[in-house]
């Protein structure tokens, strides 16, 4: 029986033919997303599930999918779909992540000319039979300074559409290479230098803790006066508040703003403002966009659902059906060993060493290596995902090495990661148990052995008295429970470290009263994706 697809959301005919010319019974209802009973309904004679952004995947609606085998997004963002649910269900989740990269550069540089000569107010002034030239008057882009924030897929063509209009780009992003900053024509500068020297900035980062507000009063008083602000990245990127104060009050000259803080964005502090352009996200929404990533899920799901190849799947490594059963259980240990190392690393990457010892060596280490490589990108890039991680690094030039070796020491197997930046190396090593829980075995060169929870807290330390106890103390205070505690010496009064598998996230009150301590080097709260 040929495999049945559902596309709930517009697609295009040309991506519904792809379906039928390769075999797959494919039923099109673009507008059943929308009606949530309906699709509850339906879902449970399916095998694949085509979505943009109207469908809803919800943990209820997995429940209903009992033929659910792969759920596809047509585009990059999957804020639609319960991945964790998905992940219990068994259901790959994909998506396309590149297939919409042009499209949103070109919008971000379109509305930094735009705003420049404050084209859309100058438009509708001139429509209502006024001609007030003296009023709009511009600015040229040549030889003005670009400050753009995240240089990855879509950021490194804003950069490179930006050096071909005569610009002067400074770019901050702690993954960003030296070598890459060359290819792209820019410069490499820390987040204030940007503010202070630029005169246009533009945003690309997605939203996570660290981006959140990253443009904030605090970092407006740090622009340039008459600086221009861009974002087509997520909203909450920019206090919307904080910047319609610094457009009333003449220190920003302009906005651009294709994403908010809520949407749909019905009501926000920069409406109506002068020289502040406004889209409603139409970042993607280009002819050519939506054809490349509608194009894209059919082929992929196709593949899936007809060979078992998968591809750009957020939750599952790209492997065979059968080396999925061996390997999980070690993929998931080469996540958090990136995961771990990412949490703790601040500046770019400049190399990753990955070593495999005994039974291992002999996996695929392909997958292995980009289920590292994306454990390590997706602290700063929740986006990233095993397919494009190792895309991403080469682009950044990231030196990516591999090692193997026959069996040495008590273990069967073990990964040791290793990750190089301009001032430093890192590295940690893990195994599989026989139960098939991945461990943490050695950190910094320190043999330990320790379980891995979703919440963590790292520390390390002088090896003298009183760590634990104070360790024990402080968590108690705050009410933390320590479900697993580890520790590790390199020799005695020398190097130590703890690593302690908690119930619940560690308040930040909780770290500063460790850290006032004055007994720890480092004190970093972890997470890492246990399911």
């Amino acid at each position: 029986m040929a495999p049945k697809v559902l596309v709930s959301d517009k697609l295009s005919e040309t991506a519904v033919q792809i379906f039928r010319d390769r075999g797959i019974d494919v039923t099109f209802e673009p507008n059943l997303g929308k009606d949530k009973d309906a699709l509850l309904a339906a879902i449970k004679d399916y095998d694949g599930l085509a979505i943009r952004s109207a469908t809803k995947v919800t943990a209820k609606l997995l429940e209903a999918a009992d033929n659910l085998k792969v759920v596809a997004r047509a585009g990059i963002g999957v804020d639609n779909v319960e991945i964790p649910a998905a992940s219990k269900k068994g259901v790959i989740v994909m998506n396309t992540p590149f297939g919409n990269m042009i499209t949103t550069a070109e919008h971000a540089i379109a509305m930094m000319f735009s705003v420049a000569r404050q084209i859309p107010e100058a438009s509708a002034s001139t429509q209502a039979g006024k001609w007030e030239k003296s009023k709009f008057m511009g600015v040229e882009l040549t030889n003005k300074t670009l400050g753009v924030i995240g240089a990855g897929n879509i950021g490194g063509i804003v950069c490179e559409r930006a050096v071909g209009l005569k610009m002067k780009v400074v770019a901050y992003d702690p993954f960003l290479s030296d070598e890459r900053a060359a290819i792209l024509g820019v410069t490499k500068v820390e987040l204030d230098e940007l503010f202070a020297r630029a005169d246009f900035i533009s945003l690309h980062v997605p939203l996570t803790d660290k981006t959140r507000m990253i443009i904030n009063a605090d970092a407006i008083t740090k622009m340039k006066d008459g600086v221009r602000i861009i974002n087509c990245a997520r909203g909450g990127l920019v206090d919307e508040a904080a910047l319609a104060d610094a457009l009333k009050a003449g220190k920003v000259a302009g906005a651009a703003f294709d994403v908010f803080e809520v949407e749909p964005a019905k009501d926000s502090p920069l409406f109506n403002l002068p020289n502040v352009v406004c889209t409603p996200h139409l970042g993607a929404s280009t002819t050519e966009a939506q054809e490349n990533v509608a194009l894209q899920v059919a082929e992929q799901m196709s593949d899936y659902l007809l060979t078992g190849a998968v591809t750009n799947a957020l939750n599952m490594p790209s492997v065979t059906a059968e080396e999925a059963k061996v390997m999980g259980p070690w993929i998931k240990l080469a996540e958090h060993l990136g995961t771990f190392v990412g949490q703790l690393t601040d500046e770019p990457v400049k190399a990753i060493n990955i070593l495999y010892n005994g039974n291992v060596a002999t996996m695929n280490t392909d997958a292995l290596n980009a289920a590292a490589v994306a454990g390590l990108m997706k602290v700063a890039n929740p986006d990233v995902n095993m397919v494009s991680a190792p895309v991403i690094a080469k682009e950044r030039g990231v030196n990516i090495s591999t090692t193997t070796q026959e069996k040495s020491g008590v273990f069967d197997g073990y990964i040791k990661l290793t990750v190089v930046t301009e001032t430093r190396e890192r590295s940690i090593a893990g195994t599989v148990f026989s139960d098939g829980k991945p461990r943490f075995i050695q950190i910094k060169g320190i043999t330990i052995d320790a379980e891995i929870g979703e919440h963590m807290l790292y520390t390390t330390n002088n090896d003298v008295p009183g760590i634990i106890g104070t360790l024990g103390k402080t968590l108690g205070e705050h009410d933390v429970n320590i479900a697993n505690f580890t520790l590790g010496r390199s020799e005695e009064s020398k190097n130590a470290i703890a690593l302690l598998y908690l119930d619940a996230p560690i308040p930040v009150s909780t770290l500063a009263d460790l850290k006032e301590t004055g007994l720890f080097e480092q004190v970093r709260p972890l997470q890492f994706s246990v399911t």
